[in-house]
């Protein structure tokens, strides 16, 4: 089984979710990964601690008690312009991925989640991880509604599958990292020329 590639430790990641025995768990796992592990419970705690040490990464949780995590994303990109942020969440649905999406979050995963696949998701397109799939260019011939009809039936099937990534890889007979590429990029239509 091939071992993603571990982060040197020069940034931290910090991890927002309420549930100490998950974050617990978490930070013990990607500690022993190569992460730096700082964790807040609530959206206040993350903000001031985004602010202080300016982590590469962020795991953040959909669900912190009363409050939404969507809502800390364009924060913490204001705060970190280049913080890779990866949505947690218990409730998974085709619509907060896309709002998580277009908010700026770099992926989305559904718990449980096992710290391998969050290091995979994290480390994702950076520089120095290897890419099976980063070197397939989008083919200039194919029409620009063969793209919009791959990304709706892939929304199609993730709905069938209840936002479970997994089993939506599955049935459509792909890696799960590659659908989480392909989930991460905007549907065509949705990608204007002027942003802002």
């Amino acid at each position: 089984m091939n071992e993603p590639a571990y982060p040197s430790p020069a940034r931290p990641l910090l991890l927002v979710d309420d549930d100490a025995t998950f974050v617990r768990v978490l930070t013990r796992a990607l500690t022993s990964r190569g992460f730096e592990v700082i964790s807040a419970t609530n959206l206040g705690d993350a903000r001031m601690l985004a602010r202080r040490h300016q982590p590469r990464y962020c795991v953040l949780d959909l669900k912190l008690g009363e409050e939404n995590g969507l809502r800390l994303i364009p924060e913490l990109h204001t705060l970190v312009p280049d913080m890779r942020v990866l949505l947690l969440t218990g409730y998974a649905s085709i619509a907060t991925a896309v709002e998580a999406i277009k908010r700026g979050a770099h992926d989305y995963l559904a718990k449980p989640v096992d710290a391998d696949a969050v290091v995979r998701a994290l480390l994702d397109g950076d520089s120095g991880t290897e890419g099976e799939d980063e070197d397939l260019p989008d083919a200039p011939e194919a029409p620009l509604a063969l793209r919009r009809l791959e990304w709706e039936h892939i929304q199609r099937v993730l709905t069938e599958c209840n936002g479970n990534i997994s089993e939506t890889a599955r049935r459509l007979g792909m890696h799960r990292r590659t659908l989480q590429r392909k989930l991460g990029k905007h549907p065509v239509r949705e990608r204007p020329g002027d942003e802002n």
